[in-house]
């Protein structure tokens, strides 16, 4: 009697213990793991990363409206942010006419050079910006904290 208990609990925790299908539960998780992957943006800010040179005095007041000339350390070129096919002046000359379009000659260009620019570059630049017309020429620098 008492083997007959023992296999009848047997039995009886065989029918409790019933494995768990989790072929659906898999399946959800791997949707919804699709679902995220497919419908997250990545943002890709490609930021250029030029040291400024430092300067002492005002803080001139920014325009919403100008052309962007960047000069890496290597020397080369960015205009409005995208980068120019090679470092020669004729072809920084058609990039700058490019950005400025229909927008004027009198539109200022900030030079935003790294402060390791080699000087040619920066001198390249706004012979570049003077043949594309324009002459409004303004440089960037970063406010050097010990000038008051």
């Amino acid at each position: 009697m008492a083997s007959d208990a023992r296999a009848s609990t047997r039995a009886d925790r065989r029918r409790t213990e019933d494995p768990v299908d989790l072929t659906s539960m898999i399946d959800v998780v791997f949707l919804l793991l699709i679902f995220f992957m497919v419908s997250t943006t990545f943002d890709r800010h490609s930021e250029l990363k030029v040291e400024l040179p430092r300067a002492g005095g005002e803080i001139a007041e920014q325009q919403s409206s100008t052309i962007d000339i960047t000069i890496d350390r290597q020397g080369r070129y960015y205009v409005d942010r995208r980068e120019v096919v090679n470092t020669r002046a004729d072809t920084l000359r058609r990039a700058i006419s490019k950005a400025l379009g229909e927008r004027g000659a009198e539109l200022p260009v900030v030079i935003s050079a790294d402060a390791r620019t080699p000087h040619q570059s920066v001198i390249t630049a706004m012979d570049a910006a003077g043949r594309a017309g324009l002459y409004n020429i303004q440089f960037a620098t970063a406010r050097d904290a010990d000038v008051e």
